[in-house]
């Protein structure tokens, strides 16, 4: 399940959550049910907003040989991301 950063400008918190792709949070009191955090002093109606954030992009040549040395960027196997 992938993994979703959420930041509430009115408590200045940046929280992580897992779900589904196809669901997206909306407010305080659903991240803090979807993370098992206590509300605090944070009314629930709060509105969060989803950061975007980097993901890893894997290489299928590098799973498939995985005695290649990686790229001098430590990133993809092969040189492929281009930061060599």
């Amino acid at each position: 399940m992938p993994t979703y950063d959420y930041h509430c400008a009115s408590n200045g918190q940046t929280i992580e959550a897992k779900h589904g792709m196809n669901e997206e949070l909306s407010t305080w009191g659903e991240l803090c049910a979807n993370t098992g955090l206590a509300l605090g002093n944070t009314p629930a109606d709060t509105p969060i907003v989803r950061l975007i954030t980097g993901g890893q992009i894997v290489s299928s040549r590098a799973l498939k040989n995985p005695d290649m040395p990686a790229c001098a960027s430590g990133g993809c196997g092969g040189g492929m991301c281009g930061l060599h």
